[in-house]
């Protein structure tokens, strides 16, 4: 009795093989956090450090102010430009060292408050733009280039003319003129986000619109957008203490950098910390948001590479013969 004949394999056919998780977690690369790849850049090191140091010394020193310096900020100590204390009185005889540790924390509150504006603002008309298309982006696009074309300083100005000098107006005044500009960022990004698969197919299941925008569009361009925060950030601190600088900002008596540089200025070659520590400060605090931006910008090119990278190998088929074929020569 012969024995069964068994099946010759050729090793011509070809199966699917799922990777395995081991395979899996080495062919897709996990992005790492926003703020890890931030730390990661000697620029980024440096700007996080700097912000967050003057933010610290801002909130401190309006807290306590009193208590490190000896002096509140509207107290008089002497005669105007003395050397009185450290660092000297002001033009009202007022410590400069009490004012300058008290009077950042205004500056940064209203140039963060105009930067949340416009960032609110101006992603909800980049959104609907890009999104809608047709009409609806061509008239939002055309009304936003009408905007951009006015100076941003000198709508400002006019606007604290009319409606008088406080911080209400300040955070809508400088707020609103960022808006334009961060619609187009916005439209922008969520015209490359549009034609994704998955918004595609959220459209076709006939998910509400203002689903799509606030839970498939806005997640995914906030790369983007965190850029153009600090830029705006950035902006706005300059802009608030130009103002301050020219008496259309923050008003006396309250301590503001900007404010400080106004009032002591005339007596620069006499007492020149009145001018110089709030010169100093926003300086630095322009520097280092500057630099931390630029390093936002760069990680989250970074980490949307990986991520596109990560789906695109996720997407290959991942088919291979079982055996390799075997080849008959002649």
């Amino acid at each position: 009795m012969s024995a069964p004949v068994q099946p010759h394999d050729n090793g011509n056919t070809a199966e699917p093989v799922a990777a395995d998780d081991t395979e899996l977690k080495t062919s897709v690369s996990k992005p790492d956090p926003l703020l890890a790849c931030i730390w990661a850049q000697p620029e980024g090191k440096v700007g996080l450090i700097v912000t967050t140091a003057v933010v610290l010394l801002t909130v401190v020193g309006y807290l306590f102010a009193e208590q490190i310096t000896g002096y509140s900020t509207t107290e008089f100590i002497g005669l105007p430009f003395t050397d009185t204390g450290l660092f000297g009185t002001d033009n009202l005889g007022r410590s400069v060292f009490s004012r300058f540790v008290a009077g950042g924390l205004i500056l940064l509150v209203t140039a963060f408050l105009a930067t949340l504006l416009g960032m609110v603002v101006g992603t909800i008309i980049g959104m609907i733009a890009g999104y809608a298309g047709g009409k609806t982006d061509a008239v939002l696009m055309r009304l936003n280039d009408v905007l951009l074309a006015f100076p941003q300083l000198i709508f400002a100005m006019l606007a604290i003319v009319i409606f008088g000098p406080s911080a209400t107006v300040l955070v809508l005044v400088i707020g609103l003129t960022h808006a334009p500009r961060i619609a187009r960022v916005a439209r922008a990004a969520t015209l490359d986000v549009t034609n994704e698969d998955y918004i595609r197919a959220a459209q076709m299941y006939s998910v509400p619109h203002w689903k799509i925008l606030t839970q498939e569009i806005a997640p995914n361009i906030t790369g983007p957008l965190a850029v153009e925060a600090g830029l705006r950030l950035t902006y706005s601190i300059g802009s608030i203490a130009s103002l301050s600088f020219l008496g259309l900002g923050i008003q006396p008596p309250a301590a503001d950098w900007g404010l400080m540089i106004n009032e002591n200025r005339i007596a620069l070659s006499l007492q020149p910390w009145g001018v110089l520590l709030p010169v100093a400060a926003v300086a630095v605090l322009t520097i280092g948001t500057n630099m931390l931006a630029d390093a936002t910008a760069r990680a989250t090119a970074t980490t949307a590479t990986v991520a596109k990278r990560g789906r695109a190998r996720t997407a290959e088929p991942q088919l291979k013969p079982k055996h390799e074929p075997i080849r008959h020569d002649g």
